[in-house]
């Protein structure tokens, strides 16, 4: 396979499988720590409306999922990828904090989560998962 071709199929697969890592998180997520009565998870109208009964405990999965979904992702590109490994597990970290930003910008949230969900949660994750693939 050309290796362009599989650096491409690298990154589609990163997203997509780290997305669903994301999404299976979420959807657990509530199993786990019940969201406040009257909130649903899969309406963002209700998240709007019922996040001031948010505590701390109920962004402990949001981040999670996030994290783990890039590092997933971005592990997972740097596995099948020709060549060019970091760059790419990075652009997972790119795209997946593209998707946070609009998270922070659509959904409100405490201030200290958005911080770090940002920070810590998409571009550290992407490194991470080269760095697992066996990145040096």
């Amino acid at each position: 396979m050309h290796p362009i071709l599989r650096n491409i199929l690298a990154v589609i697969a990163g997203i997509f499988v780290g997305g669903m890592v994301n999404m299976g998180i979420i959807m657990l997520s509530s199993s786990i720590i019940p969201l406040p009565e009257g909130v649903n998870p899969a309406d963002p109208e209700s998240l709007k409306a019922g996040i001031h009964l948010f505590e701390p405990k109920h962004f402990i999965f949001p981040f999670l999922a996030h994290a783990l979904g890039t590092l997933v992702g971005a592990y997972l590109t740097a596995l099948i990828a020709a060549n060019r490994k970091m760059i790419l597990a990075l652009v997972i970290g790119v795209v997946f904090l593209i998707g946070g930003i609009i998270n922070v910008v659509n959904l409100p949230a405490p201030l200290w989560f958005d911080v770090l969900d940002l920070v810590a949660a998409y571009i550290p994750m992407g490194w991470l998962g080269w760095k697992l693939a066996g990145g040096k």
